[in-house]
């Protein structure tokens, strides 16, 4: 069990995502010009994204930004079709981008190199650069985040969804987005003191919790639900808001903790919809965000960032609660830091 007062692995990872930020911004760009003229030059016409829990909310969130920026189609691998049931799916014309913390999970190994083979350009968006992943990609981008040693990624995971939004400006020539990534840094530093302990310590001994989110917030949210399942151990289910208020809706009760997110873009209304149907029922929410937020929040900027930048306070009142529920956020039962499966 980890002590409430002690520093944990962590705690100091989740501190270290603004100088990783800063770091990947000032040192990458020109290695991310070049992979965006390599793709330019293939001319992509779909994209698969390979990864497997935080890796492939990274994957849910870049899929977001591909699709509306650059118009390309954007699918989900499955790496079962190739390790275990042989498939040999045609995959020219794809940008196949696998993203992995540590690069030695099996099945994404196999996955890229099935896919280089078939055909595929491949992308490896990486901590590790010397990981077999790397080796089996064309094409790599890392992100040298520094070493992870807690079990649960956290800066990583920031750092690989910076590092696909570089590429998407890089690729578009958006000067919005490109002016919005380097302020991330400072805006990342500022959320570091952000307390959301009201939303985490409602989470703590609750039956289940749901994050919502809608947009480029739905990798975020299902990231953080992953991130309350593992470190907190409690079921937790991340959602497109739209979907939250159908079905998922009649699950939800006032001992299982909404947390919404919120960003400044043309899916507001319906989170903001969301929250007011949430509230007159009587249900427990969070949200951040917008002007009807109830959690601490720096300020809206850009929607493309800001669900990015949410993780930290996010991360960090799953942590504390974590440790103030006796638990040890660094070593989660049943996980390891590299995914064995094939």
């Amino acid at each position: 069990m980890a002590k409430a007062g002690v520093l944990t692995k962590m705690s100091a990872e989740i501190a270290e995502i603004p100088a990783a930020a800063e770091r990947l911004l000032r040192e990458k760009q020109s290695l991310i010009d070049q992979l965006a003229q390599r793709i330019e030059a293939a001319s992509p016409r779909v994209i698969v994204m390979c990864g497997r829990g935080s890796s492939g909310h990274v994957g849910v969130y870049l899929r977001y930004l591909f699709e509306t920026k650059l118009g390309l189609l954007v699918s989900a691998a499955a790496p079962s079709v190739v390790t275990a049931y042989k498939g040999r799916p045609d995959m020219r014309d794809v940008l196949f981008v696998v993203i992995s913390q540590s690069g030695r999970s099996p099945d994404l190994i196999a996955a890229t190199k099935a896919a280089r083979a078939l055909g595929a350009l491949t992308l490896a968006i990486v901590n590790d650069a010397d990981s077999p992943a790397a080796a089996e990609a064309e094409l790599l981008l890392p992100i040298d985040a520094g070493p992870e040693r807690a079990v649960a990624a956290t800066k990583s995971v920031v750092a690989s969804m910076i590092a696909g939004a570089q590429l998407v400006a890089a690729l578009t020539q958006d000067d919005a987005l490109a002016t919005c990534l380097r302020k991330l840094p400072q805006r990342l530093a500022q959320a570091q003191n952000c307390d959301w302990s009201a939303w985490s310590d409602g989470v703590l001994g609750a039956p289940a919790a749901f994050v919502a989110a809608r947009g480029y917030g739905f990798g975020c949210v299902r990231e953080i639900a992953l991130k309350l399942t593992e470190t907190l151990r409690v079921p937790a289910l991340g959602f497109s808001a739209a979907e939250l208020r159908h079905g998922p809706r009649a699950a939800i009760t006032s001992a299982t903790p909404v947390l919404l997110l919120r960003q400044n873009d043309e899916t507001g209304e319906t989170v903001d919809g969301l929250l007011r149907d949430l509230r007159d029922a009587g249900e427990t929410v969070f949200a951040a965000g917008g002007t009807q937020g109830t959690l601490p929040w720096i300020g809206d900027d850009h929607p493309i960032c800001d669900p990015v930048v949410m993780l930290v306070p996010a991360y960090r009142a799953i942590e504390a609660a974590a440790r103030r529920g006796g638990l040890d956020p660094d070593n989660p039962p049943h996980l390891s830091k590299v995914t064995r499966t094939l």
